[in-house]
């Protein structure tokens, strides 16, 4: 859906919203009406890249323009207890295209995984089914992309 469409017309079971080459620096609402979708809606949510980015701004967190990230990455992952990674390899080889990080995760969610350029490659939400990943699930060059999003349709359907 766009991401201008109307929180009051969203016909989803799940939000997930997908990476991109755009940045959050100098701009308060650059994602549309994404801000009224995650205020509004209890749906699980899924933030890839971007995504990630504005979760992590819109609930508290720090992001800043930083070295970037490009290729390959060695995932850490801090919580391979969480959902989103359970029962993937640790490191993991996962795609990275991007200038920004999330430096500090919001107040009360928890760092799922880092990197050694980049402290919060994966969040989680303290109480609600909504999960950034900064690095790109999506592409046939992460090791377990799929999984990942498995793990996440997991949650949708509970």
């Amino acid at each position: 859906m766009p991401n201008t469409t109307p929180a009051g017309e969203l016909d989803a079971d799940a939000i997930v919203l997908s990476g991109g080459a755009l940045s959050l620096e100098g701009t308060d609402a650059p994602l549309g009406a994404v801000s009224d979708w995650i205020d509004s809606v209890d749906l699980p949510v899924l933030g890839i890249c971007v995504g990630h980015q504005f979760l992590g701004r819109h609930f508290g967190g720090r992001v800043v323009r930083g070295d970037p990230e490009f290729g390959a990455v060695d995932l850490t992952i801090d919580r391979s207890d969480h959902p989103l990674f359970e029962g993937l390899a640790n490191p993991l080889r996962v795609w990275a295209n991007h200038n920004d990080h999330v430096v500090s995760a919001p107040p009360g969610w928890t760092v799922l995984a880092h990197s050694s350029s980049c402290p919060v490659q994966a969040m989680a939400h303290p109480t609600r089914p909504i999960w950034g990943v900064q690095f790109h699930p999506e592409v046939e060059h992460t090791d377990g992309g799929r999984d990942i999003f498995r793990h996440f349709l997991a949650q949708v359907h509970r």
